[in-house]
């Protein structure tokens, strides 16, 4: 494991592409209301705060309640899981 990558062995066997951050990650998860750290929490993805608050601060501006912004936050996931399946199942098919 590289040492400048100290966050790398959390991130489980998904195919999706990971992304810099310039902010320290539990400074920001600690920002996040209690019931979307909850929801983080049991999440099947390793979600990075920034991303959860930008989806959840979205759902809240449209005025959704609490558990609408959660449902949104599971249908995200949703899809985000349905693109890894996909990009794994094209790399299994495909002649290498």
């Amino acid at each position: 494991m590289s040492t400048n990558r100290p966050y790398a062995s959390n991130l489980g066997q998904c195919d999706l592409r990971r992304k810099r951050r310039n902010s320290h990650p539990m400074d920001t998860y600690d920002g996040l209301p209690q019931p979307v750290r909850q929801w983080v929490a049991q999440a099947a993805l390793p979600w990075s705060p920034n991303s959860v608050r930008r989806i959840w601060s979205k759902s809240r501006a449209k005025g959704l309640s609490h558990d609408e912004a959660l449902h949104t936050l599971t249908q995200a996931e949703a899809r985000t899981l349905a693109r890894d399946r996909q990009s794994t199942a094209f790399k299994l098919n495909s002649p290498t």
